[in-house]
Formats: structure tokens, C-alpha cells, sequence
């Protein structure tokens, strides 16, 4: 059954993904080969391309992870963004280049410069990260639909999610995503337009808010350590850097012009957008403390769908309940595409059918996005976190696979072995690390190590990355040079 009043977001929410549907329906007339499904045919102008970045990197982690966070430190949440600032200034200087190799996966690269061998832990490093990444995905969409319907569950909610989701990506894979992405975009853009000035007229202005809140909340500088904020700010950097999503777009744009243009109007895009869901978050803290506002759980992870069901008038509440939604499906089927993508084309085309025929890979592709859409279905149901799984994921990732992927851009005399070797060590230090911080897995004689950075908050983050780094130079050092052909293959 329905709750009370909120009739007007089941509407708008329903007519919205509707369209969704219809518009993957109308598109996968045009799937016709791998080039379509998995880069929209690789003709995406600069107006779609930029919708489809921002649509795909202002995800859940940014909308219920940042916003939990928010929620928690206040004002010093603002310095979040600072990482997809870097990441995507590096993503500018490297959206021609990416283009110009004109191939469809990171691991397109990896084989080029490494090597099957880092093709193959390439694909294994993403499956783990982004099916991870899809999961949290259905549990936020799920806090959307328990609001509004009360009596459906959980478990039903997560479900009906993660279906709608599968049914999207497999339809018509990047064409859908893509051009529904810039319809997502421009509904996140209105829904936090419209959101901000009545929030600010609630909690009585900007000052009233920040006087409401503790005051270690209202110092933008005082809350994070250097420790701390590297653990918050350096694994999206990383993830961005390297991210799968991104290069599949380069890979999917006109031409490098066409690249380079969206990466310069994904920075503006993303500021704006990033601080605008921080803003809305920080302004529900301050209604809590103003007692005018109850959260949902209690701890801020969906302050954002609490404000606009509970704060907001219908028709605005409305436009921000389809902003999540938006949020989330437009993450969730880029990183659900992404590894189906990876699989289809680094492990079955190239290792077990090459000579397979365009109608069989994307029918393959499709299998592969359902597949994998269960198995991030059944990890949905292992945690409730939100910024701090999100984390972790992007850690697995960024020390698996960035390290190797910015030296097959800029350091010639990187190696295979120690490419492979930095993938293995990044990602089993991370998975280590988190275990033994954890309690999971016994810290031996390191266990000093452990407390010492247990104590000053350190997270997998840094040790990953320091290791992956490290091996990948030593290594590289310790092994005879690539040849010409490799090292000038990107």
C-alpha cells in the first residue's frame, strides 16, 4: 500500500522510468554489433558525452555516501569534490589519447602495452570493484521505494530495483545508457535547483543552518586529519583516473576533439553537482537539529530522500525522489555495462570464441549483464554502508588497476611482470588489509603494524596504493626493458 502523501512522487517516478524503458526499447532496434551495444556505435556528440560522464560519476556514493557523511562531519564534507577535480583535470589530458587507440576496454590497453596475462587480472580486478559498486546501487534505489511503499520489504525492494536495473543495460547496453544518462542529468540539475532555495527558507537561511549544527560540524578544515583525508579523497581519484566507465565513453565519442571537450565540461559539471548534493545534505542535518525533521535510519545515509519526502513540497519533493532514481540508475548500469562489456570482449572473444559473429557477442553481452546483475544482486544483501563500502571499492580498483594503466600512458620502461605483479599485490593488500583492520584474518606479527594504523585511522587506501606503486617500479626495474613496439603501443 501506498503511504500517505506521497502519491505525486509514485506518479512522477513512474511515468519516469516508463520512459526509461521505452527509450532502451526504441534503441535496441539499433544494436546491430558489439560497437553498438558497448560504445553506442561511436558516435556520441560532446552533448551526450557530457551527460552520460556526469550522469555516470554522480552515483550513489554521492548521493547516500557523501550525503552520510555530510551528515556526519559537516561543512568539511565540501572538500569531497576536491578528488573528482584532480581526476577529471587528468582525465582531460587524457581524453584525446584514449580516443586515438580507438579500442572499447581498459583491458584493450593493458593487452597492448602488458600483455593477456594483465588483460586477465585486469577483467578479474573490475568484476570484483564494479559488481560491489552495482550493489550498493539497488540498496539505495530500495530506500526509494520503502518510503513509498511501506509494506513491500526490503528484500522485495532491493529485488524490483536490481530487475528493472538488468532489464535497462541488457535492452540496447551503451545507446540506452547514454542518451537516457543526459535525461538523468538534467533531472538531477532541476531536482537540487528547485530543492536548495526551499531548504534555505526552511532551516531559515544558510547561517541559521550552520548555527543549528554541533561545532565541530561547522569547520571546513578541522575535522579530517591528513590521514583521514587521504583515505577519503585518494580512492575516487583513483577510481576516476582509471575508471573503466570513463574510457568506454572516450572510446564511444565522435572523434578526440569530441573527448577532450566533455571531460572539460564534466569539471564544471561535477563541482556544481557535487556541492549541491552536499549543500541539500547538510541543510537536512541542520533541520534534524532544528527538530524539524526525523531521519529514516537514524544515522543520515538517506537524508536526501528524507528531505524530499518529508520537507518539500510534492511536486519539488517529487523532482528530487526522481534525482535519486536518476542517480542510481545511471550508475548502476554503467558499472553493470562495464564489466559485461570487459567479460564479452577480454575473456570470451579473445580467449574462447574470436571468431564469434556479431548477433552471437551481443546476445552473449546481454547474458553476461544478466548474470552479473545477480550475483551484485546477492552482495546487496551483505551491508547497509554506503560510504564506506563505496570506498573500499573504489581502493580494489584503484590500486589494482590504476597504477599500471598511468604507466601504459607515461613510463615506457614499465614492464609486464611488474604491470601483472601490481595488479596482484594492489589488490590482495587492499582485500588484506581490510581483512586484518577488520578482525576477519589473523595479523600475526604485524599486528603492531596494524594497531599503530588502526590508531591514526589509516585506511586500505594507503598501504594499497604505496605497494602497488612501489612493486610496479621495483619490478619494472629489476626486468629486462619492453621493446620498442611495446613501449610505444598507447
Amino acid at each position: 500500500m501506498i503511504a500517505e502523501g506521497v502519491l505525486p512522487h509514485v506518479v512522477f517516478l513512474t511515468v519516469y522510468l516508463v520512459v526509461l524503458i521505452g527509450v532502451g526499447a526504441v534503441k535496441a532496434r539499433k544494436v546491430k554489433s558489439q560497437e553498438d551495444f558497448s560504445l553506442a556505435g561511436r558516435g556520441l556528440p560532446t552533448f551526450v558525452l557530457v551527460g552520460t560522464l556526469l550522469a555516470t560519476w554522480i552515483g550513489t556514493g554521492s548521493i547516500f555516501g557523501n550525503a552520510q557523511e555530510t551528515f556526519s562531519v559537516g561543512t568539511a564534507a565540501f572538500l569531497l569534490p576536491i578528488a573528482g577535480g584532480l581526476g577529471i583535470v587528468a582525465l582531460y589530458l587524457l581524453a584525446p589519447r584514449i580516443r586515438r587507440f580507438g579500442q572499447f576496454t581498459i583491458q584493450d590497453i593493458l593487452e597492448a602495452r602488458f600483455g593477456p596475462a594483465a588483460r586477465v587480472f585486469g577483467t578479474v580486478t573490475l568484476l570484483l570493484a564494479y559488481v560491489i559498486i552495482v550493489s550498493y546501487q539497488y540498496r539505495a534505489g530500495s530506500a526509494v521505494l520503502e518510503q513509498m511503499v511501506p509494506d513491500l520489504g526490503r528484500a522485495t525492494a532491493i529485488c524490483t530495483v536490481a530487475a528493472f536495473v538488468i532489464l535497462y543495460t541488457a535492452l540496447a547496453g551503451m545507446f540506452s545508457v547514454a542518451y537516457t544518462d543526459v535525461a538523468n542529468g538534467i533531472l538531477m540539475a532541476i531536482g537540487l535547483a528547485f530543492a536548495i532555495p526551499l531548504l534555505l527558507d526552511e532551516t531559515g537561511g544558510f547561517g541559521a543552518a550552520l548555527d543549528a549544527l554541533q561545532p565541530e560540524q561547522r569547520s571546513v578544515f578541522g575535522h579530517y586529519g591528513w590521514i583521514t583525508l587521504i583515505n577519503v579523497l585518494l580512492p575516487p581519484f583513483l577510481l576516476l583516473v582509471g575508471d573503466a566507465n570513463m574510457v568506454q565513453r572516450f572510446f564511444s565519442a565522435r572523434n578526440p576533439k569530441s573527448a577532450r571537450t566533455s571531460a572539460a565540461w564534466m569539471f564544471g559539471g561535477v563541482l556544481v553537482l557535487e556541492c549541491a548534493i552536499i549543500l541539500v545534505a547538510l541543510l537536512g542535518a541542520a533541520l534534524v537539529a532544528q527538530g524539524k525533521l526525523e531521519t529514516s535510519d537514524g544515522v543520515g545515509r538517506h537524508i536526501v530522500v528524507d528531505v524530499a519526502f518529508a520537507v518539500l513540497p510534492s511536486f519539488v519533493g517529487a523532482l528530487l525522489v526522481g534525482t535519486v532514481v536518476a542517480v542510481v540508475v545511471s550508475t548502476a548500469d554503467s558499472y553493470l555495462l562495464s564489466p559485461a562489456t570487459s567479460m564479452v570482449r577480454d575473456v570470451y572473444q579473445r580467449f574462447l570464441r574470436p571468431d564469434a559473429d556479431e548477433p552471437h557477442v551481443v546476445l552473449v553481452g546481454r547474458v553476461v549483464v544478466v548474470a552479473l546483475g545477480f550475483v551484485a544482486l546477492a552482495l546487496a544483501f551483505t551491508s547497509d554502508e554506503f560510504f564506506s563500502v563505496a570506498l573500499f571499492a573504489y581502493t580494489i580498483y584503484g590500486a589494482g588497476i590504476t597504477p599500471a594503466l598511468l604507466a601504459a600512458y607515461f613510463w615506457r620502461r614499465a614492464t609486464a611482470p611488474a604491470a601483472v605483479a601490481s595488479m596482484v599485490t594492489g589488490v590482495g593488500t587492499a582485500l588484506v588489509w581490510k581483512g586484518m583492520t577488520s578482525g576477519w584474518i589473523a595479523a600475526g606479527p604485524i599486528e603492531p603494524l596494524i594497531i599503530w594504523a588502526i590508531d591514526r585511522g589509516m585506511d586500505a587506501v594507503i598501504p594499497a596504493v604505496v605497494v602497488s606503486f612501489g612493486v610496479l617500479i621495483v619490478v619494472s626495474l629489476l626486468t629486462p626493458a619492453p621493446s620498442e613496439e611495446k613501449a610505444h603501443a598507447i
